[in-house]
């Protein structure tokens, strides 16, 4: 195999089946069906869910993970968080011109990875190769399948006095990609999220009953996320900032850059609504994840008519919170 893609690898002929065979059926052991158009799998006679994501994160590698961990990791969070259990992903490639095929190895390895420790299995894909120039390295997109729970995580049914739970720190990815796409080597501590979620998230549903949504923040951080949440559902949350979980390091990272956390992206958490009930019992399965030992209660419904996100401050005011306008941080996912 040549040390960077070439054109060819994306022609169909022998350089194609090598990388095809050699790299994406060795890692995600799929040799049995290199003959068909298709990829056939067994389903339970259960409702699927469905999604789809496309990754462009620059850079690449970064502090935490890589594009191929992410992509597989943000696929599966999208299905855990609509309350499915992730089973299938597929997996397509737009790879440059002169991109090191050992960076390709690195990236698929660590999809496979993840996938492993997910559960979940990378069925299907393609190959495309454009010139050189016309692509910046790799990206990928995913489709990824999974099946639906007796559990139903719609909003529907949301109260006033249901809690906002956040599973741990927010604005780690965003400040692990800036630092390392600027190379600013102050805030290089500052480590990414990326993390599959589906494992404590099973949890949570089979073990707690007051689960109204979840959502995972994403681009526009936590705050877009729950503006969009209350806007879709009509219902007033309020946000106690004192009790939102920042690193020291993010917020440090923030006053220097001008940031706000609360509108970074995240690539490792979820955010819950639920029962006042049911809070305790949520914080006590998180507390005994990896990934939702800073978990905490973040803030409260108060209302179910008027579709606002307002954040309390330390000193007592009051202030609304808005999607995020403009651009933050391009290219973060």
């Amino acid at each position: 195999m040549k040390d960077v893609i070439s054109l060819a690898h994306g022609e169909g002929g022998e350089l194609t089946h090598r990388l095809i065979e050699d790299l994406f059926a060795n890692a995600f052991c799929h040799h049995d069906q290199l003959h068909l158009d298709a990829a056939v799998v067994t389903c339970e006679k259960k409702e699927i869910a469905v999604t789809t994501d496309s990754f462009v994160v620059k850079p690449i590698f970064f502090p935490g993970g890589d594009i191929g961990k992410l992509s597989v990791a943000g696929t599966v969070n999208d299905l855990a968080v609509s309350g499915a259990s992730p089973l299938f992903l597929t997996a397509g490639f737009i790879l440059e011109e002169g991109f090191e095929i050992r960076g390709l190895k690195k990236v698929v390895q660590s999809m496979a990875e993840e996938a492993k420790h997910a559960g979940v299995r990378i069925i299907a894909g393609d190959t495309k190769v454009v010139e050189k120039g016309e692509a910046d390295g790799l990206f990928i997109n995913t489709t990824g399948f999974g099946v639906l729970g007796s559990k139903k995580v719609n909003g529907s049914n949301v109260k006033e006095g249901d809690v906002v739970i956040c599973s741990g720190t927010i604005g780690d990815h965003g400040i692990a990609i800036v630092s390392a796409r600027e190379k600013l080597g102050l805030l290089t501590e500052v480590q990414s999220d990326c993390a599959s979620l589906n494992h404590m998230i099973d949890r949570l549903l089979s073990e707690t009953d007051g689960i109204r949504i979840m959502r995972d923040p994403t681009r526009g951080g936590l705050a877009t996320t729950l503006v969009e949440l209350c806007d879709n559902l009509q219902m007033t949350v309020e946000l106690q900032e004192r009790e939102i979980p920042v690193k020291r390091e993010v917020e440090g990272a923030c006053d220097i850059l001008g940031f706000d956390p609360l509108y970074l992206a995240n690539e490792g958490k979820v955010v819950i609504i639920a029962d006042a009930t049911e809070e305790e019992r949520i914080l006590e399965i998180l507390g005994k994840d990896p990934l939702g030992r800073q978990a905490r209660t973040i803030g409260e419904v108060t209302s179910v008519d008027k579709g606002k996100l307002l954040l309390k401050t330390p000193v007592g005011t009051t202030r609304r919170m808005d999607r995020l306008s403009g651009m933050l941080l391009p290219r973060i996912c």
